[in-house]
């Protein structure tokens, strides 16, 4: 508690899941938090979440795969906010597919959202010396005939992530990445799953050691670590956060 007080958090797609719980984490420890999404209703109640821990909330609605949007939105959160510290890059398409949509959607959120909200972010960091963490996922470090459009820009920001930390270090700096496995939330993709395709959720399940797939506070843990004070000497890397399952 009030580790990260008195910091101010972007927090790109952080209006369910993973990034709620990010967003919800920076709070509790007392930051400033901004957040953004496309839809109204689920980024409100997060905005909502964040202020009830007696921090300044701040939401837009963005659609990240949009260029323009996306600057606007970092600049607009940082005048909100009377700065930045930390950047958290969260929103992904779901690209799957071998196809010109499957990759149009990974291509135009998972990365240039990545590229273009670091980039307009990085003047703010220069000053305090904050961090960026993006969110990849195991499918960035193995081959996939399921979702190969998925895989393919989740291993590229597994890679930009180390480039960005290169790039960014002589400015003080850091830049992380986290790889989670399989997350299950309500009204997330494999709560879906479990009952529109039973076969592949219990292939996952038997895949992880645990016996369960993880939650999105889990991931958010080791999130708020890498962006701490405690991680100073961490640049560069990727983080696995799946209970095994890779290897499961």
């Amino acid at each position: 508690m009030g580790e990260f007080e008195g910091k101010r958090v972007v927090v790109c797609g952080g209006s369910r899941g993973i990034g709620r719980s990010v967003a919800l984490g920076f709070a509790e420890a007392g930051a400033a938090v901004s957040i953004c999404a496309r839809s109204a209703g689920p980024l409100e109640e997060t905005r909502n979440e964040i202020a009830a821990n007696g921090v300044p909330a701040h939401a837009a609605g963005c659609d990240l795969a949009d260029g323009p949007a996306v600057l606007a939105y970092v600049e607009e959160a940082a005048r909100a906010l009377g700065g930045l510290d930390v950047l958290v890059n969260n929103a992904s398409g779901f690209g799957a597919t071998d196809t010109e949509e499957g990759w149009n959607a990974g291509l135009s959120v998972d990365v240039m959202a990545t590229v273009r909200a670091s980039r307009a972010a990085l003047p703010h960091l220069e000053r305090t010396r904050g961090n960026i963490v993006n969110l990849s996922s195991i499918s960035g470090f193995m081959p996939s005939k399921r979702t190969p459009a998925y895989a393919a820009v989740k291993a590229l920001l597994v890679n930009y992530t180390a480039s960005q930390a290169q790039m960014l270090a002589p400015k003080g700096i850091r830049a992380n990445g986290v790889a989670p496995g399989s997350i299950e939330f309500p009204g997330g993709s494999w709560e879906k799953r479990r009952t529109s395709d039973p076969k592949l959720y219990e292939g996952i399940l038997r895949s992880i050691p645990f016996g369960r797939l993880g939650a999105p506070e889990e991931v958010a843990e080791v999130v708020l670590f890498l962006a701490s004070p405690r991680a100073r000497w961490v640049t560069g890397q990727t983080v696995i956060v799946d209970g095994g399952q890779m290897w499961g």
